[in-house]
């Protein structure tokens, strides 16, 4: 496959409208962790609550995706990706206007969720449009909106330095509109749009063993780098007194890695195989992580993260070259479940960091525990990957 043959497949205006609606709803998903610092001050919260009050949109979001995915398939992707960008609406008003006391914001966090699932609207719409051989790159295109999080991270703070941090969720409400209009405008759903599903899908596929295994997978990548993106600033600030601003401003560097290494790690996958993937960039992320449990000088840990983050954005894309293949009828109802996994995973990790901070008084335990982790995923990846071989002789692409 080379691009020009890519750029003549598909639909690409509705390929930027699902990275634009991900990439919009994605930086509104995790503003609460870009304001972490600031809200934290405001309540004088403790580490376990800074990675709860943090975590919980990703809850949401990952409560959501199922019941979005679902509603995608009955009324199609573009009618539902305008309900859920509408819906967003909500909690940043409620966030703009009240959100005064820490239970206001926890319920304004699981309202963001709403953001959270649209991860189970944009990437089967765009996947759709494609066929097997260019899964990775598509998708790795459409899932590159998880780069929201850069523009979360690095303009959050800022804004709520010069506006303080409820004008933040006003702010939120300009770029959701222009987004909106362009999705309106210029996307259209797939031809090929599979019959709607009900829970009895969902339960159905939560039997097939290859289903619970891209959900274990996913936890690991997508959940490691929505997680690591919704508490870095906190990390930075708590654990090297980095002002505000720059907190934000090292966690949108970082962040960046993963998000446009998406992309990437689909099209790498399509070359060389999404289990050769995903193993190499299990092994990297298992080391560095490994690494990082020493709590590095600053500029070295920098680097660290940029680098996990950039493997764990890689092996976004890979599992995603993957999941195609092997449920290529059931890519909707399949992207639900495994995005649903996904954000699982990002609401553990800044809860186990958060936690295992104030029972150690260290970070590094938290970095340590998510390297075992990712080396029984390793282990567990190898150990299914000659059955996949045997089983998966008649797809068209690549494991």
């Amino acid at each position: 496959m080379d691009f020009k043959t890519f750029k003549k497949s598909g639909h690409w205006p509705t390929l930027l409208g699902a990275f634009l609606y991900f990439d919009i709803s994605f930086m509104i998903w995790v503003i609460i962790g870009s304001l972490g610092i600031f809200i934290a001050k405001d309540f004088n919260l403790d580490a376990t609550t800074k990675g709860f009050l943090v975590a919980v949109p990703l809850l949401g979001g990952a409560l959501l995706r199922l019941p979005m995915g679902m509603l995608a398939d009955r009324i199609g992707s573009k009618k539902t990706a305008l309900l859920g960008l509408a819906l967003t609406t909500v909690p940043l008003l409620l966030g703009w206007f009240a959100a005064q006391t820490l239970p206001q914001l926890i319920v304004i966090g699981l309202f963001l969720g709403i953001a959270g699932s649209s991860f189970a609207v944009a990437l089967p719409m765009a996947s759709r449009w494609y066929p097997p051989e260019q899964q990775g790159l598509a998708m790795g295109i459409a899932g590159a909106g998880n780069s929201g999080t850069v523009i979360a991270a690095f303009f959050g703070p800022r804004l709520a330095e010069a506006f303080g941090w409820h004008a933040v969720f006003g702010f939120a409400l300009i770029p959701l509109a222009l987004v909106t209009v362009y999705f309106a405008l210029f996307t259209k759903d797939s031809p090929n749009q599979p019959a709607p599903v009900g829970w009895s899908s969902y339960l159905a596929l939560c039997k097939e063993p290859d289903a619970l295994l891209f959900c274990l997978f996913y936890m690991i990548t997508f959940g490691g780098f929505v997680g690591f993106a919704s508490f870095l600033p906190i990390f930075f600030h708590d654990q090297y007194d980095v002002a505000k601003v720059m907190a934000g401003n090292i966690t949108a560097l970082c962040v960046f890695g993963g998000s446009f290494c998406r992309p990437i790690g689909g099209y790498m996958a399509d070359r060389i195989g999404g289990v050769r993937a995903l193993s190499s960039l299990y092994m990297g992320v298992a080391l560095l992580l490994a690494l990082g449990a020493i709590l590095l000088p600053l500029p070295a840990m920098v680097i660290l993260l940029f680098s996990i983050m950039m493997c764990l954005g890689m092996g976004n894309g890979a599992v995603f070259q993957l999941v195609p293949q092997r449920f290529k009828r059931q890519i909707g109802t399949i992207s639900g479940l495994v995005g649903c996994a996904g954000g699982l995973g990002g609401f553990c990790l800044p809860l186990a960091l958060g936690t295992l901070k104030d029972r150690t008084g260290s970070y590094g335990a938290g970095f340590f525990l998510f390297a075992m982790v990712c080396v029984v995923t390793l282990v567990v990846l190898r150990v299914v990957q000659s059955n996949w071989r045997k089983e998966w002789q008649t797809l068209e692409g690549r494991i």
